[in-house]
């Protein structure tokens, strides 16, 4: 599944928005926005339309969980 992240960065008007392919990958990039101090404005999947990061993350445990384990 997709997700777009919707974010602001402190110095701009303008609203900018970046892609990831797993909630895994989205959460690694809502994280480092927060870092930066951007606001994140949106996250949006085709599947699951708007979020919250709570469901981003309930989204990131399921995922992880379907994944076959390596030994």
């Amino acid at each position: 599944m997709s997700y777009t992240i919707g974010f602001q960065a402190k110095d701009q008007n303008a609203i900018l928005a970046t892609e990831a392919a797993t909630a895994n990958q989205a959460i690694a990039i809502v994280a480092a926005l927060r870092q930066s101090a951007d606001e994140i404005k949106f996250i949006r999947s085709p599947q699951e339309g708007e979020m919250g990061i709570e469901m981003l993350l309930l989204l990131a445990k399921e995922e992880a969980e379907e994944m076959p384990q390596r030994a």
